[in-house]
């Protein structure tokens, strides 16, 4: 069993990378791995191929999600939570759910 490692795409601030790191959570945001620019569906391969669940403001996942294989979706609205409460969801589904459980999975937040 894996524990969940979160891959936030460029819709969501990278101090919510930056706040799950600092409470042990592994994340990386597309800024460290380097990939600003790239297209939805290439963050979306970058995710899978590295084995991170995807985090995204960005409604064209969920389209994609459907389309693409890949190691998980957290889908949130961009004006539903601050970053600290956003920080804290990612942080209660990173302690309650397996990697193996994300697969080809979205989770709305």
């Amino acid at each position: 069993m894996a524990d969940l490692v979160f891959y936030t795409n460029e819709s969501v601030s990278v101090a919510v990378s930056e706040g799950l790191q600092r409470r042990g959570v592994k994340a990386v945001s597309a800024r460290d791995a380097g990939n600003l620019g790239l297209s939805d569906e290439e963050q979306l391969v970058y995710a899978s191929k590295n084995n991170l669940v995807i985090v995204t403001h960005d409604d064209d996942f969920l389209s994609m999600a459907m389309e693409i294989e890949h190691n998980g979706i957290a889908y949130v609205h961009q004006e539903k939570y601050n970053v600290g409460d956003l920080i804290r969801r990612l942080k209660l589904l990173w302690e309650t759910t397996q990697a193996e459980n994300m697969i080809n999975h979205v989770e709305f937040l």
